[in-house]
């Protein structure tokens, strides 16, 4: 399943039992949505909640945004009808909380598939236990319909009793792991939310350092922030400017026969071509979509 061809930059949580939040979703510059009906549902609002969410994603509005509907968890009542309801709703994924297993994602798409899921709905799962990240290789092979994993580092800050600092070196273990398993078996990566929105600075660092770690986007639970993990996760000019150039000189250097090519003194093989492809192709979703 096709999963890091589209943009990611921004992936907005917004409560499934919050009528007007959903309905102000459709007018945001998020390159995705998570429709919470987890964490962001009281427990008595749950049944709702999910109604709500179907509801609003039939209705449609949400142009290019991908849309993700969070389920409860597996151990939870709720569990089974959030995903046979997710499955019927047109959503482009089903995300599972608190993934600790490859099991967890059969049984959610055998429920899906019974449900009546088309082929193409993707399933994403939350890493956020330690024994989920030790188990992500296992996750992410876990079915065809596997397309990306989501961070949850503050489930994951609370259970290694590990301090949640700007540097997150705490977690640069459990994160790097996740990393390496979605990038080996072709999956997306989202980086986990910032919890501080006054502090602008700090949530815009999270962001550079989620970019350089090898993250596709960040996930946010506040639309202010929005349009800094856009700017941040996007190709720079510079970077465009470049991968279009080295692309073009190493098509020239290989109608020639030459295998390498050296471009302003750096020299370019095909590994660097492969990315500037993936930039290139990034870029020209974004314009399309903006």
């Amino acid at each position: 399943m096709a999963t890091i061809a589209r943009p990611r930059r921004s992936v907005l949580y917004m409560p499934g039992s919050n009528p007007r939040a959903l309905d102000k979703a459709r007018t945001l510059a998020a390159d995705g949505l998570i429709l919470d009906l987890e964490d962001a549902v009281a427990p008595d609002a749950k049944d709702a909640a999910r109604a709500q969410v179907v509801e609003a994603v039939k209705a449609g509005g949400y142009g290019r945004r991908e849309l993700l509907v969070r389920v409860n968890g597996l151990a939870t009542p709720w569990f089974h009808a959030d995903v046979a309801a997710a499955a019927a709703s047109g959503a482009d994924a089903i995300l599972i909380p608190k993934v600790e297993s490859a099991d967890a994602v059969r049984l959610t798409e055998a429920i899906m598939v019974a449900s009546g899921a088309p082929d193409t709905m993707a399933i994403w799962c939350m890493m956020e236990t330690p024994r989920g990240i030790l188990r992500a290789e296992e996750i992410a092979t876990s079915s065809p319909r596997m397309a990306g994993f989501v961070m949850g580092t503050s489930d994951l800050a609370k259970d290694l009793h590990c301090a949640h600092t700007r540097d997150r070196l705490p977690m640069i273990t459990s994160l790097g792991l996740c990393l390496l398993a979605a990038r080996a078996h072709g999956l997306a990566a989202l980086d986990g939310v910032y919890l501080d929105l006054n502090d602008d600075e700090g949530f815009e660092y999270s962001c550079r350092q989620g970019l350089e770690l090898g993250f596709d986007g960040k996930t946010l639970i506040h639309p202010k922030t929005i349009d800094m993990a856009n700017a941040v996760f996007a190709p720079s000019e510079k970077e465009i400017e470049w991968s279009k150039k080295i692309i073009a000189a190493h098509a020239e250097a290989a109608s020639a026969g030459k295998g390498v090519v050296v471009v302003d003194g750096k020299l370019i093989e095909n590994l660097h071509v492969e990315n500037a492809r993936r930039v290139v192709a990034l870029a020209e979703q974004i314009a399309a979509t903006a």
